[in-house]
C-alpha cells in the first residue's frame, strides 16, 4: 500500500490526532486572518486573534459560514494565497444563485489526491486495480477528484465520465474494472442498461462501487448490491471543502464514513439554532479545513444531516453516519417533515416497482399535495401497477405519517440523470392573500 493510502494512520493515537488538528486549525486561522478580509472582519468583531484559540473547543466561539456567504465573495473573495499560486479552479453549477468557486494550490491538489486515495483503499481498491470513473468531469469536483485519487493509489483509471450509458456497459465488459465510482442513481441506470442488453451485471468484473454526490438509502445499497454483486460503499465530500474524499465508508464494516480528521474537523450543530451538539446526537454537519491553502473554510454549514460516532475500522478517526437527508431538501407537507430518502425506502421494498421515482408537489386550494411518480419494473405484470401503488400509499402513511398519491408509470418513462438526480418537482405557488 503506498504511503499516500492508509499506511501509518492506524498507529495514530487520539492525542496525536488532536495535536495535529489544533496545529492545523491555528495555522489556518492565521492564514485567513492575514489574507481574507471576510474572516479578518469576523475575528475583529469578536475581539479575537488567531492565537486566542488554545483548544479545539474554542472553535465553537467563531461564527458559522454559509453557502450564501461564499457566493457573496464570488469569485475570489475568499482566496488566502496570491492568485498566481492557484493551479486549478472548480465551481458549483450556480443553478440557485452565483456559482461557488473553489481554488486549489499545488499542495491542495496533492492533499485532495491523498484523501481520495485513502478513501479508495478503505473501500477495497488496491494498486493495480482498474477504476471506472463515471462521475462527470469538468467544474464538478467528482470526476477529477476520483481520477487523481485513483492514480495516487496506483490504480489504472478509465475516465468514462457520465452519459452514453451503453458505452459505459461496453467499457466495463471489455476493460474489466474492479472498481466503479459514480453517483448511486446513475449506477442504477447503468444496471438497467446491462439488463436491457440481456447481460447479468452480477457477472461483470466489478467488485466495489464507491458512490457519492447525493444522499442514498440503505434500501438502495441493498438494491445495488443484489443486482450488481458488489460491495456498495459511500464516499462523502463537497466542493466548498475540497470535493470527494472528506470521509469514506469501509467495505469491511459498512457502518458509516470515517472522516479524515487530520484534514477536516467535523462538528454537529442544531440546524435551527447553530448550537454545537455532542457526539452521538443527530444534527447538521459543519466542517473546518485544517490543511487547505487556497480557500480554507471555517465552520462551513454543509446542510447535511448526520451524527458523529466513535471510529471502528479506521480509528482514531470518528465516523459520520450515512447522510440520508439535507436540511434544505426537507419537504414540509401539511406540517410533516418528509425526506426523499424516506420515500425511496418504501419504493425499493414494494415488488413490481423499479427504483426510479420523482416527487411532484402541487397545491390544491390551500392544501399541499404530493404525488409519487414511480416506474413499473419491466418484468412485472401490467396488472401489478395498481396493487403496487396502493402498497406505496399505505407504507408511506405508516412510515412517514402523510397521505400521498401514487402513479405507476411505464418502464423508462421518467427522465434519467447522468449525475445528481432531481427527486423533487415543486409546482406549488404561494397562496393568494
Amino acid at each position: 500500500m503506498p504511503e499516500t493510502g492508509l499506511a501509518g494512520l492506524a498507529e495514530l493515537t487520539q492525542e496525536e490526532l488532536r495535536a495535529r488538528q489544533l496545529a492545523g486549525l491555528r495555522q489556518t486561522l492565521r492564514r485567513v486572518y492575514a489574507n481574507v478580509p471576510f474572516y479578518t472582519g469576523r475575528l475583529d468583531k469578536l475581539g479575537m486573534v488567531p492565537d486566542d484559540v488554545q483548544d479545539l473547543a474554542d472553535l465553537a466561539r467563531l461564527p458559522l459560514t454559509t453557502k450564501d456567504e461564499l457566493r457573496s465573495t464570488y469569485p475570489f473573495g475568499l482566496l488566502a494565497v496570491p492568485r498566481e499560486r492557484v493551479r486549478r479552479v472548480h465551481a458549483s453549477s450556480g443553478t440557485s444563485g452565483a456559482p461557488t468557486v473553489v481554488a486549489y494550490t499545488e499542495r491542495d491538489l496533492s492533499t485532495w489526491a491523498e484523501v481520495v486515495a485513502r478513501s479508495i483503499a478503505a473501500a477495497g481498491g488496491r494498486p493495480g486495480h482498474l477504476v471506472h470513473v463515471a462521475y462527470g468531469y469538468g467544474l464538478f469536483t467528482g470526476g477529477l477528484g476520483a481520477h487523481y485519487g485513483a492514480e495516487r493509489l496506483g490504480c489504472t483509471v478509465i475516465p468514462a465520465s457520465g452519459g452514453r450509458t451503453s458505452r459505459q456497459v461496453q467499457l466495463i465488459n471489455d476493460l474489466r474494472p474492479e472498481v466503479i465510482m459514480v453517483t448511486p442513481t446513475y449506477m442504477l441506470t447503468i444496471l438497467d442498461e446491462f439488463e436491457r442488453q440481456g447481460l447479468d451485471p452480477a457477472r461483470s468484473s466489478l467488485k466495489v462501487g464507491i458512490f457519492g454526490a447525493e444522499p442514498w438509502s440503505e434500501a438502495m445499497r441493498a438494491e445495488i448490491e443484489a443486482r450488481a454483486g458488489i460491495d456498495a460503499v459511500d464516499i462523502y465530500g463537497l466542493s466548498e471543502v475540497i470535493g470527494p474524499g472528506v470521509a469514506q465508508e469501509s467495505a469491511e464494516t459498512k457502518d458509516g464514513l470515517h472522516v479524515w480528521e487530520d484534514h477536516f474537523y467535523p462538528e454537529i450543530v442544531d440546524p435551527a439554532t447553530g448550537e454545537p451538539l455532542p457526539d452521538g446526537e443527530r444534527g447538521e454537519l459543519v466542517l473546518t479545513t485544517l490543511t487547505k491553502e487556497g480557500m480554507p473554510v471555517i465552520r462551513y454549514r454543509t446542510r447535511d444531516l448526520t451524527r458523529l460516532l466513535p471510529g471502528t475500522a479506521h480509528a482514531p478517526f470518528r465516523r459520520m453516519e450515512k447522510v440520508t437527508g439535507r436540511s434544505d431538501d426537507m419537504i414540509i407537507l401539511r406540517g410533516v417533515n418528509v425526506f426523499p430518502t424516506q420515500i425511496e425506502d418504501v419504493v425499493l421494498r414494494v415488488p413490481g416497482l423499479a427504483p426510479h421515482f420523482q416527487l411532484l408537489l402541487a397545491r390544491e386550494g390551500r392544501m399541499d399535495t404530493m404525488t409519487v411518480l414511480v416506474e413499473a419494473d419491466p418484468g412485472a405484470p401490467a396488472a401489478r401497477g395498481r396493487e403496487a401503488a396502493a402498497e406505496v400509499v399505505a407504507a408511506v402513511k405508516d412510515a412517514v405519517g402523510v397521505t400521498v398519491a401514487v402513479e405507476v408509470t411505464g418502464p423508462g418513462s421518467l427522465a434519467r440523470s447522468e449525475g445528481k438526480l432531481s427527486r423533487v418537482i415543486d409546482r406549488r405557488e404561494a397562496p393568494q392573500m
